[in-house]
């Protein structure tokens, strides 16, 4: 039986089945759509509560930087703290529309690639595999716990990386001015802070595949996630290794091709150039989710490969000899007859 690779079937699998590309495509962009609306909505809306004065309005036509900063602050004094309420709670609004997006996509995309997988596996075996294809009830509320403590993740890493700029802001005081210990200090607090938090983020991730499939709970879902990162490391790392290699050629290609319609401002009317760029990003996001489409399915492939195509792949162990099938007891130095060498 030949060796399973989850990162080719993972491939495969978003390949051959277009609809769970389609599907996290959906629910993602559909968000994205919405969250845009949203924010521009919110924007004019804002603008349109601002109160410009015949100065201002002076200040802004000279088009002079110093002028029109003045200008700005004064239209903006007293309304910020309006515009950073109304920002907070948008995005809170967002957040709860986001969790239950995910949710309802998450099991959607999930149920599909279970069925693929086992159907795969199935045909691939000498004997039927016994699956439970029932649906368990509440992994909608567990799904909605997972991506709560996803909110709360992305939450804590916001307020980690502001504390880190606060804490190399204490050793550049303006009275004595240190920008190069500040650089040095806040580069690797960043750098762990968002670590982590990625790292968070992608087990919590993970753990919604045992959610849909098991129907565990937030806590047992985590565990199992953790346990399969435990037993199949080698397979998780290499799933992630390789969808992650090829995000990053997107997203380099992506930026290259971005540059040649910007490089052509000055030529192209600013419509086009637009047009061109959001083009190329929705192209970018387009392959960006196919790829975690490809990431999810290993995942759940790793998942769901039985002990038997485990075991096959895995070359057969030979034990090693016992000591009586080596020695040869006829050997005369062996003998456990005294001065036998010398009598004969």
């Amino acid at each position: 039986m030949s060796r399973v690779s989850p990162t080719v079937e993972g491939f495969r699998a978003a390949s051959r089945r277009p609809s769970l590309t389609l599907a996290e495509i959906t629910w993602r962009w559909v968000f994205g759509a919405t969250a845009t609306v949203f924010f521009f909505f919110g924007l004019f809306e804002y603008l349109d509560t601002l109160p410009v004065t015949s100065g201002d309005i002076l200040f802004l036509r000279t088009r002079n930087p110093f002028l029109v900063s003045q200008a700005v602050v004064h239209i903006l004094r007293g309304n910020l703290s309006r515009g950073v309420l109304s920002l907070l709670l948008a995005a809170l609004l967002l957040a709860f529309i986001w969790m239950f997006a995910a949710s309802l996509g998450r099991i959607a995309t999930v149920e599909a690639m279970l069925d693929y997988f086992r159907s795969r596996f199935a045909a691939d075996l000498p004997y039927n595999v016994e699956t439970d294809s029932v649906a368990r009830p509440g992994r909608f509320a567990s799904l909605l716990r997972l991506n709560f403590l996803r909110v709360a993740v992305t939450l804590a890493v916001f307020v980690g990386l502001a504390g880190a700029a606060v804490l190399a802001g204490f050793t550049s005081p303006p009275s004595h001015p240190r920008p190069g210990l500040a650089f040095l200090l806040l580069v690797p607090v960043l750098a762990v802070v968002a670590l982590i938090g990625y790292e968070l983020n992608w087990l919590l991730s993970l753990a919604a595949v045992f959610v849909v499939r098991d129907g565990d709970d937030a806590v047992e879902s985590i565990s199992s996630a953790v346990s399969l990162c435990h037993e199949r490391s080698g397979a998780v790392f290499a799933v992630s290794t390789w969808t992650g290699l090829a995000h990053l050629v997107s997203f380099v290609g992506a930026s290259t091709i971005v540059g040649f319609p910007i490089g052509l401002t000055g030529i192209l009317p600013w419509r086009v150039v637009a047009l061109l760029v959001i083009l190329v990003t929705l192209a970018y996001l387009a392959v960006a989710d196919w790829l975690y489409t490809v990431r999810l399915a290993g995942y759940v492939c790793i998942a769901e490969l039985p002990d038997a195509l485990l075991v096959a792949s895995q070359p057969p162990i030979i034990p090693p000899p016992s000591p009586s099938e080596t020695i040869d007891r006829d050997e005369l130095i062996l003998s456990d007859v005294p001065n036998l060498l010398v009598e004969t």
